[in-house]
């Protein structure tokens, strides 16, 4: 009798469990979602109800010179600066997992500070900084920032999964005549492949969506989408902004179905190491 009491205490505590969760989700998710909708009414105005169903939105979206010049920038510097963070996060990844040296930590801190530093006090430095080496209003000026910003991501993912790593692998290579960077690049590059890409799937996130540091950094001519999406909010409320931002919706849930896969497949290649 008592266990059985257990038992449904337990399935009851389960059930709020989950209905906490569950109300979590919902909080975080319909702000976002409820944008969807609006990108295909009929009206004017961003407002519900809905008047009727109309594509005009995404028509307006992918016939304007403005939206489709910041959808190029964002297009050009999002992929530049995350193959560039992706690169320096697996080499600072692997020389803080495998070096031995004084200071690690900190160095480790210093790498990751962009993530946790206020966004606007990082632009700001990068405003001064930049502005001393002519790198403002550049591409490679914004580049060089975003993928500033997106090294933490890299460098986090990488680490967890090397540190995981078996070195008796790279040490049997070692031992049949590969060089270093070809025992890199043809077993350790491939165990870590998961970690690696989703780091650049967080910096090429990151960098898709900043805001604040290319409001710094950036000329008119170079807006980024989120720019020319924070512009028209400020300077007219236009319903392709509702269209706009569903397709940047549609991205982040096609990057999160990939990162799940890069996960699932983590883990079966940690399986089959085990």
């Amino acid at each position: 009798m008592v266990r059985q009491q257990g038992m449904l205490l337990m399935r009851l505590w389960d059930g709020l469990f989950n209905l906490y969760g569950a109300a979590v989700l919902l909080f975080l998710v319909v702000p976002v979602l409820i944008i969807v909708p609006l990108s295909f009414n009929g009206g004017s105005f961003l407002s519900y109800p809905l008047n009727g169903f109309s594509l005009r939105w995404y028509q307006a979206f992918f016939h304007s010179r403005e939206w489709l010049g910041a959808l190029g920038n964002s297009l050009l510097i999002a992929p530049l600066a995350t193959l560039l963070a992706t690169v320096l996060g697996v080499l600072a990844s692997v020389g803080l997992v495998r070096g031995e040296f004084r200071g690690k930590s900190l160095v480790l801190a210093i790498i990751i500070s962009p993530m946790i530093a206020p966004v606007v006090i990082v632009a700001v430095g990068m405003f001064f900084f930049f502005a001393r080496i002519n790198l403002l209003n550049s591409y490679l000026g914004l580049v060089l920032a975003h993928a500033m910003l997106g090294v933490p991501f890299v460098v986090i993912t990488v680490t967890a999964v090397l540190k995981n790593y078996d070195l008796n692998l790279t040490r049997a290579a070692a031992s049949l005549g590969a060089p270093p960077w070809q025992a890199f690049r043809r077993v350790t590059l491939p165990l870590i492949a998961p970690g690696v890409f989703s780091g650049a799937l967080f910096a090429f996130a990151a960098s898709f969506d900043e805001v604040v540091v290319t409001l710094f950094l950036a000329s008119p001519s170079q807006r980024t989408l989120p720019i020319q999406m924070f512009a028209g909010i400020r300077e007219n409320l236009d319903p392709t902004i509702a269209a706009a931002a569903s397709l940047m919706v549609g991205a982040a849930l096609i990057l999160l179905l990939v990162m799940e896969m890069l996960r699932r497949r983590s883990s079966r290649i940690r399986g089959n190491a085990g």
